[in-house]
C-alpha cells in the first residue's frame, strides 16, 4: 500500500512538472501564477502543493525537467554520428530541426531562465549556469578530440570556438523569438556549421 501511494505521487508529480513546463518556459516564474497551474493541471491548490514545497520547488523541478529534455535530444543527435567532425555538425542541424517547437514552446529554456533569474534567483541561476557548462563541456570535448585524431587543426582555438558556438545558438535563439524572425537562428546556426567546416584539416 505504502508503495503504491508513493508511486501515485511520484506520477502526480511528474504530470504537474510536464504541464507546467510550457508555461514557466514562457512567463517565467514571476509571471506564472498558481491559477495558471491548477488551469493546467486540473488540480488544487492543496494537490499542487501537496507535492511541492512552493512555486519555486516548481520552477526549479521544470527547469531540470526542460534542461534534461534538451541535453537528451543534443546527446541523441551526437551519439548517431561517429566522427568528432560530424558529431559537431549534429549540434547545429539538431537545433534547426528543433526550431520551430522549441519556439512554441516558448525559446530556450536556458537562456530564459539565465535572463530572469540572474539577479532574482539564486538557485535557478546556478541551474542554468551548470546547463550552459554541461554545453561547453560537450563541445569542448568533440573538439579536442577532433584535434587529438587530427580530423580538426591542431592550432584551433578550442575555447573560442565553444563560447562563439553557445553566443550563436543563444543569441540566434533570442532574436528570433523576440522579433518572431526565424532567420535570426536559421543564420547563426549555417554560421556555426560554416565555423566548424573551417577548422577541418585538409592534409
Amino acid at each position: 500500500m505504502e508503495k503504491t501511494a508513493q508511486k501515485k505521487a511520484e506520477r502526480t508529480k511528474q504530470f504537474i512538472i510536464e504541464k507546467a513546463a510550457p508555461i514557466f518556459n514562457k512567463k517565467g516564474i514571476a509571471g506564472t501564477s498558481l491559477s495558471d497551474l491548477t488551469r493546467a493541471t486540473g488540480l488544487t491548490k492543496g494537490s499542487i502543493y501537496g507535492n511541492f514545497k512552493d512555486k519555486d520547488e516548481v520552477a526549479v523541478c521544470v527547469f531540470q525537467y526542460n534542461v534534461d529534455n534538451l541535453i537528451s535530444y543534443l546527446g541523441r543527435a551526437i551519439d548517431k554520428k561517429n566522427t568528432s567532425i560530424d558529431k559537431l555538425l549534429a549540434i547545429p542541424r539538431a537545433y534547426r530541426k528543433l526550431y520551430n517547437t522549441m519556439i512554441a514552446y516558448g525559446g530556450c529554456p536556458i537562456l530564459n531562465t539565465a535572463a530572469e533569474a540572474d539577479d532574482t534567483h539564486q538557485v535557478l541561476c546556478r541551474l542554468a549556469v551548470d546547463a550552459i557548462k554541461t554545453m561547453e563541456k560537450t563541445i569542448f570535448k568533440l573538439i579536442e578530440t577532433g584535434k587529438q585524431s587530427k580530423e580538426l587543426h591542431h592550432e584551433t582555438d578550442t575555447d573560442k570556438i565553444t563560447e562563439v558556438i553557445i553566443c550563436l545558438i543563444e543569441g540566434g535563439s533570442l532574436l528570433s523569438k523576440t522579433t518572431g524572425k526565424k532567420t535570426y537562428m536559421m543564420n547563426s546556426l549555417e554560421q556555426i556549421e560554416k565555423l566548424i567546416q573551417s577548422s577541418i584539416l585538409t592534409e
